[in-house]
């Protein structure tokens, strides 16, 4: 069972504005999928909330598409997957993420379906879509998110 809210972002002010809000809401161990087609927002968010967290400004948050993972300190640790060109779990396992699933830091990752079996029951999981200039995004939390998902609305 789940807690879904949807509400839209018209601005990427708003965007901002969440993912700093985001980041006054985890705590250690909190894991966030994000879930959109290209150009969504995902990397956008994931660096408001970097931000949010304390990750210095001089230090550019960027998409690991290419490396897969990007690890920022902060006041919290920020470990940004991008899973895309991952083919399942077994490749997971073998890069040795699954430590960064139940780490110190907050996990934020991009194409969270590639984990299989290894998505883990708590977790918070944010749909973007796109519509013209705003997104609409819907918050749902699993597990032990499920009960926290009120507090990550804007």
């Amino acid at each position: 069972m789940s807690n879904s809210i949807t509400f839209i972002l018209s601005s990427l002010e708003d965007t901002v504005l969440f993912g700093h809000h985001i980041a006054s809401q985890v705590i250690p161990g909190d894991i966030i999928f994000l879930n959109g087609d290209l150009g969504a927002g995902k990397t956008t968010l994931t660096q408001a909330i970097g931000y949010g967290l304390g990750v210095p400004k001089s230090c550019y948050i960027t998409s690991p598409t290419f490396s897969l993972l990007h690890e920022y300190s902060g006041d919290l640790p920020l470990y940004h997957m991008d899973l895309y060109r991952l083919s399942g779990e077994e490749e997971v396992i073998e890069l040795g993420f699954e430590e960064y699933l139940y780490g110190e830091g907050v996990c934020v990752i991009e194409w969270p379906d590639r984990l299989g079996d290894l998505i883990p029951a708590n977790r918070l999981v944010i749909n973007i879509e796109t519509q013209g200039q705003s997104r609409v995004v819907t918050l749902t939390g699993h597990g032990s998110m499920q009960s926290r998902t009120h507090l990550f609305q804007p």
